[in-house]
């Protein structure tokens, strides 16, 4: 999926699945997300209110029935933001953030459509916003970690200097060895000149 328009090709995601894969492996890993956080929330709240001897038993019992139900509305959650993601993507022809920011805006909206036209434009608003705020969190993330390395100059300047310490060490091996060399040669000269 390369981008039209003269956008790089580096705001293509590269460790994502292709579109149509991509909302199996959405549904999935939401519903995966779902189920364990929500296993961990019900078991405290479970345990936190159950009667004192079978907090425990009350706890377990608590995330069988809740926590699936949590990854299901997880997994309704990614598959809707997936396949209007990928429509988006077909649609547009490039996959940039917008792509994410209008999914989380149409998801949200679908989802709440239940309750009115009113709830639907606040579930879209909220839904937008949210993904902008990690759309934008993780472009800043990348920018702050890109930063960190040395710039192209500074990479350039290294090499010139390593070439030139490379250079120094191998004058001084070869002035190490001609020294060598000559002493040897005094020595064998001294050897076998008395002679």
């Amino acid at each position: 999926m390369t981008s039209s328009g003269g956008s790089s090709s580096s705001n293509v995601e590269h460790t994502r699945e292709p579109c149509p894969h991509r909302i199996i492996d959405d549904v999935g890993g939401a519903f995966a997300m779902g189920a364990i956080g929500g296993s961990v929330w019900h078991f405290f709240k479970g345990l936190r209110n159950s009667p004192k001897g079978s907090r425990f038993i009350g706890a377990i019992d608590t995330v069988k029935i809740r926590a699936p139900v949590l990854g299901s509305s997880f997994a309704v959650w990614g598959g809707l933001f997936s396949t209007f993601d990928c429509a988006l993507v077909g649609i547009r022809g490039k996959e940039d953030p917008w792509n994410s920011i209008a999914s989380g805006a149409i998801t949200g909206g679908v989802l709440a459509i239940r309750g009115g036209m009113s709830a639907a434009l606040r579930s879209a608003a909220v839904g937008g916003v949210l993904l902008a705020i990690i759309e934008g969190m993780g472009i800043a993330l990348t920018r702050m970690t890109a930063d960190m390395g040395p710039t192209q100059e500074e990479i350039l300047k290294m090499q010139e200097e390593m070439m030139e310490r490379q250079k120094q060490q191998q004058k001084e091996r070869e002035s190490a060895a001609a020294s060598s060399a000559a002493a040897a040669g005094d020595f064998s000269f001294s050897m076998y000149g008395k002679n």
